[in-house]
């Protein structure tokens, strides 16, 4: 399974949260596997940051990343539409740091979105 988590930072499992999936600089992807974090953490950069794109390009780059899951502090319900469309599972909620937040989803404590309006 790989996980793509919205990050303030470029320090992989270390980085914080972001609050918005899309506004976000970075995202983190991590490959786990029988619920182990695998070694390997890619860290990318937004390519949407400063100009955010057009409707619809930040799931589809992150589609074009792999994820199985997309893990962020909040995402609008628009995004949450387009990631089911793409069979990824958007989770929303998330605060603190990156390999405490993917922990916690393993473990069934962080799970389900719900979409903001800001």
């Amino acid at each position: 399974m790989r996980i793509a988590v919205s990050s303030e930072n470029d320090l992989g499992l270390d980085a914080t949260i972001s609050e918005h999936f899309g506004r976000c600089p970075y995202y983190v992807i991590v490959d786990v596997e029988d619920d182990t974090i695998k070694q390997e953490v890619k860290t990318i950069k937004n390519p949407f940051y400063d100009a955010h794109g057009n409707t619809g390009q930040v799931p589809s780059f992150i589609n074009s990343q792999g994820a199985d899951v997309m893990i962020a502090g909040g995402m609008g319900p628009r995004a949450i539409e387009f990631f089911n469309q793409f069979g990824i599972e958007p989770v929303t909620g998330a605060s603190g740091v990156v390999k405490d937040v993917i922990k916690a989803y393993l473990a069934g404590q962080l799970k389900g979105s719900q979409g903001c309006n800001h």
